[in-house]
């Protein structure tokens, strides 16, 4: 496949924010929840993970309009045992159902030392970091897992069944930003393989295999066939359980009854679990900031191997990115650039636009 470098475009997070609400309250979306789902995308690449960023938008638009995906969440509570709950999400916009999960486990959190609460019937619902931050600035460890469509065989299997099944944890980082892990567990994430399509990119052969099982550097070809799991036997052995957590036990779908976010019809069927420990009870918020700060900068301090420049801890390096990309811009590749402004048209919304010098792009 021959891959062809796409141009890239230097826009202003804020009115890229402000581009996607205005779309999605043109598909009914309620304006709260719109701007949730926009900040939470352009987040995301300002992380530098345009894999969860404003390219899956024009998904969501799709989903939206087949009815797929509610443009007005409502869900309820189907158990409440104090420390624990269970939502259905009737599904509802992923990004709202689990901004509430999270809400409500802090909330638990608070009362009871440790907050827990299910989610079934959800949808996509960006970046787990977003989130995972979000309950490590409220003074929690943070924990959220979710399931997905098919992406990779089990171990020893040909046929996919098994999703890559994304997971966070964050915690507060003390004098630090929040300490935040955030992985799939295939080799990458799938949507890294969208971005690299979208970007005209060859992707590194040890991500996915082909249809006929062979090792390709080709994005299309590696979304036809079947991703490979991150650490082998291991990987598989993680979202096989982070299936259970979150699709088995929320009594939501699991497996192959998981509909992915680029699907414009069928009910997604994902779940997701939420955990939130509150480190006050547990320890005092000012005995963990000490010990978090010792293990943060012994860690750094560590002696670096050759060619390393500097040691991160998990979650550093998408802090500098994110503060970096509020002062610059979000770069976006030209088909999403593009894609963005054909959804803004269908939806009757002027595709405005600006870099950070207030110049159209």
């Amino acid at each position: 496949m021959s891959q062809i470098p796409s141009t890239v475009h230097l826009v202003s997070p804020t009115a890229l924010t402000s581009l996607g609400t205005g779309i999605l309250v043109a598909l009914g979306v309620p304006e709260d929840d719109a701007v949730l789902v926009s900040d939470s995308l352009v987040t995301a690449d300002m992380m530098g993970h345009a894999s969860h960023g404003m390219l899956r938008l024009p998904w969501y638009a799709a989903r939206l309009r087949s009815g797929a995906m509610q443009s007005v969440t409502r869900p309820t509570t189907v158990v409440d045992t104090g420390a624990l709950a269970v939502m259905d999400g009737h599904d509802g916009i992923g990004q709202v159902l689990t901004s509430l999960a999270c809400d409500d486990a802090v909330r638990r959190a608070g009362a009871h030392g440790v907050g827990v609460v299910a989610v079934r019937n959800s949808n996509h619902f960006g970046t787990a970091a977003y989130w995972t931050r979000r309950m490590a600035d409220a003074g929690c460890v943070g924990i959220l897992t979710t399931n997905s469509s098919p992406a990779m065989a089990p171990w020893g299997g040909k046929e996919k069944t098994v999703g890559a099944n994304p997971w966070s944890i964050a915690a507060p980082g003390g004098s630090h930003p929040p300490v935040i892990l955030d992985i799939a567990n295939t080799s990458v994430a799938r949507g890294k393989i969208y971005s690299a399509l979208e970007k005209g990119q060859p992707i590194p052969s040890d991500w996915a295999i082909d249809r006929d099982g062979a090792p390709t550097t080709d994005p299309k070809a590696a979304l036809e066939g079947i991703m490979l799991p991150v650490g082998g036997h291991k990987g598989y052995g993680i979202s096989f359980m982070m299936d259970i957590l979150s699709g088995v036990l929320t009594g939501s779908s699991f497996a192959t009854g998981v509909v992915g976010p680029y699907v414009p019809e069928g009910s997604s069927g994902c779940g997701q679990l939420v955990v939130a420990l509150k480190v006050d009870t547990m320890l005092g918020d000012a005995a963990f900031g000490e010990r978090i700060d010792d293990l943060i900068d012994s860690t750094k301090a560590v002696p670096r191997a050759a060619g390393v420049a500097e040691i991160f801890y998990p979650g550093e390096l998408e802090a500098r990115a994110e503060a970096a990309s509020r002062e610059a811009g979000v770069s976006l590749p030209d088909k999403t650039f593009e894609d963005l402004r054909t959804l803004a048209g269908t939806c009757g919304v002027a595709f405005t636009i600006a870099d950070p010098d207030g110049a159209a792009a």
